[in-house]
């Protein structure tokens, strides 16, 4: 498994060259690098943490500061840990670009989905409404949530009501890969992926299972003549 970190840019829409129209998400990804390596005889486990987007020296803390010396680089603005066999190959210091994909690839994106706040149970969690005539005393409200009982009427641990909807991380299985380009640090996911646009995201490999895997398909390129 191997993955790496971007920010989510926003959606369009690609063609290929059958005329099929792919809705793609845009990702930056600038190049990650390397900031220190787990072990599995000193820390227990096998891990790469990396750091992505250069921030100014004097918005990093000293800490900071001496752990991006050893991997002889600037203080990052995000630094994460990722596994994967294919990730234990880089050293400290070294960089990790978005060609680490190529099209085709199933991918899975983790980020986190945008916040909506405070909602009640309908929208939060899908509950039916009551009758919208005039006479009904129940509208958009919650019903009953407590159990009945000589020993049992209490409201269980876990019971959907309203509340806090969103900023939550949020991870979508299986999407492909569209296209990557290297000069511009780019890469292309069909469908829509968690979060708002600038969102830090990670992508790594697909770890489930699937049994039908779309051929990647060659997209159009507007020629500059057509311009």
């Amino acid at each position: 498994m191997k993955a790496i970190l971007g920010r989510k840019v926003g959606m369009t829409q690609v063609f290929a060259t059958d005329g099929t129209l792919i809705p793609v998400t845009v990702v930056e990804v600038l190049p990650n690098v390397v900031l220190q390596k787990r072990t599995l005889e000193k820390d227990g486990y096998e891990a790469v943490q990396l750091g992505y987007e250069d921030k100014k020296e004097k918005n990093a803390t000293k800490a900071e500061l001496g752990h991006v010396k050893k991997a002889n680089t600037t203080p990052k603005r995000f630094i994460k840990e990722v596994q994967g066999d294919e990730m234990n190959a880089y050293e400290v210091g070294s960089q990790v670009t978005v060609d680490l994909f190529k099209a085709g690839e199933l991918v899975d994106v983790i980020g986190v989905n945008k916040g909506k706040g405070f909602q009640g149970s309908i929208k939060r969690h899908g509950y039916s409404k009551g009758p919208m005539g005039h006479g009904s005393g129940y509208h958009r409200g919650i019903g009953s949530i407590a159990t009945s009982g000589r020993t049992n009427n209490r409201v269980h641990p876990g019971t959907k009501m309203p509340g806090h909807m969103g900023n939550a991380q949020t991870t979508i299985l299986n999407l492909q890969v569209i296209a990557v380009d290297a000069q511009k640090n780019a890469m292309l996911i069909k469908g829509a992926i968690p979060g708002p646009n600038r969102g830090l995201v990670t992508i790594r490999s697909a770890v489930k299972y699937t049994k039908h895997v779309p051929a990647a398909k060659t997209l159009f390129v507007r020629s500059a003549q057509a311009e």
